[in-house]
């Protein structure tokens, strides 16, 4: 088998089985589009990189969960994420953080949609 570093890895965001629309995305689309273009400028050099960057821009989450933090002024926003078989980082949920420690029912919202991709 023949490894190629050259592969570029692809970005796809996690689409919720009932009603098929990613709240990623939805989550982004309302933000102003300062934020939105900063956002996807992280997603893009996280896709160059291979799924991987260095604190402050990524952290370990659990598991193989990560977070990509984008922060704009006062605002803190979280993109749970993980990279997946074929070269995919899959970015399973997102929202804004307001307290110091990552509120347990936002990661578990980001596990609930591993465990549907693993399905």
């Amino acid at each position: 088998m023949i490894y190629n570093e050259d592969i570029e890895y692809k970005v796809k965001f996690y689409k919720n089985i009932k009603t098929n629309k990613s709240l990623v995305l939805e989550y982004i689309e309302k933000l102003r589009d300062k934020e939105q273009s900063k956002i996807f400028k992280y997603i893009e050099v996280l896709r160059i990189n291979k799924g991987y960057l260095d604190e402050p821009y990524s952290k370990h989450i659990k598991g193989k969960i990560r977070e990509l933090r984008v922060d704009f002024g006062k605002n803190r926003h979280r993109i749970f994420y993980f990279t997946f078989v074929e070269r995919n980082i899959i970015f399973l949920h997102a929202f804004l953080k307001k307290t110091p420690k990552t509120p347990i029912s936002e990661i578990e919202k980001a596990e609930e949609s591993y465990r549907n991709i693993l399905k």
